[in-house]
C-alpha cells in the first residue's frame, strides 16, 4: 500500500506492511504514527514503535494486523467498525494504542462496547510514559536520585488526593466526608427561626465574628471544621508535584472560596470592631458566610458519582454550548411571537404579562423546559397555539445534545472506576502484606 511520493517509509504491523511518503507521517490521523515525524534519533523512535530497520526505513509494531487494517479503513474513509470476531475491548486496546478514542468509532460499535464495559466494568487506560513509576516493566527498578524523599511525597500526595490508595486515605477521606456533613448541617441550622430566637440577636450581629460568638457552641464548631479544611489544603498543596496546576484545579478553587470567607469576615471584625462601618457591612459578611455551602462539593474528592458529572460537563462542553445556543434562538423566536400575539397586536384583549419581549423570555423559557409554573399563560387562541408549539420544541431541542453527553458520561464512569479499582487493588495488597 503506497500513500504518496518521495522517499518510502514503510510500517510493518504483525506482518503486514504500509508505505507511503514521510511528509504524510507529520499530520498522519493517529497519533502514535505522526510521532514518527518527530523523533530525531533512533531511541527516539524505538519509543514509538518495537523496532527498526535503517537500510529498509521500515519501523516494525508487534500489534494485531488484522486491527489496524480497519483502522487504515477508518484513516481512508472515516468510518471505524469492530474486527468481526474480534473482542471489542481488545480492539478497543488495539485503537489507544494508534491515538483513537471510543467516539471515533461508529455509533452502532459505540454502544456495542458500552454495554460490553458496563458488564466487564473494565476501562483501557491511555498507555502511561516509560520509565515512571508505574508505567511498565521498563521503570521497575530505576529510580532517579532521591526517589526515596519523591515515594514519600507521592505516598502523601495519593493519600489526600486518592481516597482508595490506603487505609489512612480512607479514614482522611472518612473524617473530611464527616466535617463537611457537620459544617453543612450548622449552617442549615443557623437559618431556623428556633436556632436566632433564643440568642435575641438581629441579621447584622449574626453576621459578626466577635468574642462572644465564637464561644457559642455553633462558632466553636465552625473554628474546628475551618481548622480542619485549612490544614487539608494547606498539606495537599505543600505535597502537590506542580504548585500553579495545583492553585487551577476548579476543586481546589472551590476549597479557597469555602474557606477565605470565614478569615475575610474576622479580619474585618477585628480591624472595624463594633462601629457602623462593621453594621453597613452585615450583608457582605452574611453573603461571604453562605459561600460556605460550596463545603458540599469536596464531596467530589471521595464520589465517582460526582466526579463522572465534573468530568462529563468538562469533556461535553460544546454540546452544552450548542444547547444554550439552540435555547437562547428559540427564546429570541419564540419571546418576540408571543409578545406580538398577545399585547403587540389590537386584538381587543391585551395581557399585561406580555408587555415586552423580556417579560415574554421568562415564560418562553419555562414553556419550553416543560416547568410551567403557570403565573403567565397566553389568553389568545394564537398566543396558545404558539405556546404548544414552543412546549415540543424545547423537548426536541433538549433532547438533541442527550446523545452525545450521554456517551461521554459512560465513558467518563468506567474511566474512574477503573482508576478507583486499581487503587483499591493497592489497598488490597497492603492488607496482605
Amino acid at each position: 500500500m503506497n500513500f504518496g511520493r518521495g522517499p518510502p517509509v514503510v510500517l510493518n504491523v504483525g506482518g503486514t506492511r504500509y508505505s507511503f511518503s514521510r511528509d504524510v507521517l507529520k499530520d498522519f490521523p493517529l497519533r502514535r504514527v505522526s510521532r514518527l515525524h518527530g523523533c530525531l534519533s533512533e531511541q527516539d523512535v524505538l519509543e514509538v514503535c518495537d523496532d527498526y530497520d535503517r537500510e529498509r526505513n521500515e519501523y516494525f509494531f508487534d500489534r494485531h494486523s488484522e486491527a489496524f487494517g480497519f483502522i487504515m479503513l477508518y484513516v481512508r474513509h472515516g468510518h471505524l467498525r469492530f474486527v468481526p470476531h474480534m473482542c471489542e475491548l481488545s480492539f478497543y486496546n488495539e485503537m489507544i494504542y494508534w491515538g483513537l478514542e471510543g467516539s471515533h468509532l461508529d455509533y452502532c460499535c459505540q454502544r456495542r462496547l458500552d454495554d460490553r464495559m458496563s458488564e466487564t466494568c473494565t476501562y483501557y487506560a491511555a498507555e502511561e510514559p516509560r520509565g515512571e513509576p508505574g508505567g511498565g516493566p521498563e521503570g521497575k527498578g530505576r529510580r532517579p536520585p532521591g526517589a526515596e524523599g519523591g515515594k514519600w511525597l507521592e505516598r502523601m500526595r495519593r493519600t489526600f488526593e486518592e481516597p482508595t490508595s490506603s487505609v489512612a486515605a480512607q479514614v482522611l477521606a472518612t473524617v473530611s466526608i464527616l466535617f463537611v456533613i457537620v459544617s453543612m448541617v450548622v449552617l442549615c441550622a443557623s437559618t431556623l427561626p428556633e436556632w436566632r430566637a433564643p440568642e435575641n440577636r438581629s441579621m447584622e450581629e449574626q453576621s459578626r465574628y466577635t468574642a462572644e460568638s465564637v464561644r457559642e457552641p455553633s462558632g466553636i464548631i465552625e473554628a474546628i471544621c475551618i481548622g480542619w479544611f485549612t490544614a487539608e489544603c494547606i498539606v495537599r498543596f505543600i505535597v502537590s508535584k506542580n504548585k500553579c496546576e495545583f492553585v487551577r484545579r476548579p476543586l481546589n478553587i472551590i476549597d479557597l472560596l469555602a474557606i477565605t470567607p470565614y478569615y475575610i469576615s474576622v479580619l474585618m471584625t477585628v480591624f472595624t470592631g463594633e462601629n457602623s462601618q462593621l453594621q453597613r457591612a452585615g450583608v457582605t459578611l452574611r453573603v461571604l458566610r453562605m459561600m460556605r455551602i460550596f463545603w458540599v462539593i469536596k464531596l467530589a474528592r471521595h464520589f465517582i458519582g460526582l466526579q463522572t458529572l465534573g468530568l462529563t460537563l468538562k469533556r461535553c462542553y460544546r454540546e452544552m454550548v450548542m444547547l444554550l445556543v439552540f435555547i437562547c434562538v428559540a427564546m429570541a423566536i419564540f419571546s418576540a411571537l408571543s409578545q406580538l400575539l398577545e399585547n403587540g397586536l389590537d386584538l381587543g384583549t391585551k395581557n399585561k404579562d406580555y408587555a415586552s419581549i423580556p417579560a415574554a423570555c421568562w415564560w418562553v423559557i419555562i414553556s419550553m423546559t416543560t416547568v410551567g409554573y403557570g403565573d403567565m399563560c397566553p389568553i389568545t387562541v394564537p398566543g396558545r397555539i404558539l405556546g404548544g408549539i414552543c412546549v415540543v420544541s424545547g423537548i426536541v431541542l433538549l433532547a438533541l445534545p442527550i446523545t452525545f453527553i450521554y456517551h461521554s458520561f459512560v465513558q467518563c464512569y468506567h474511566e474512574l472506576k477503573f482508576r478507583s479499582a486499581r487503587y483499591s487493588r493497592s489497598l488490597s495488597a497492603e492488607f496482605l502484606n
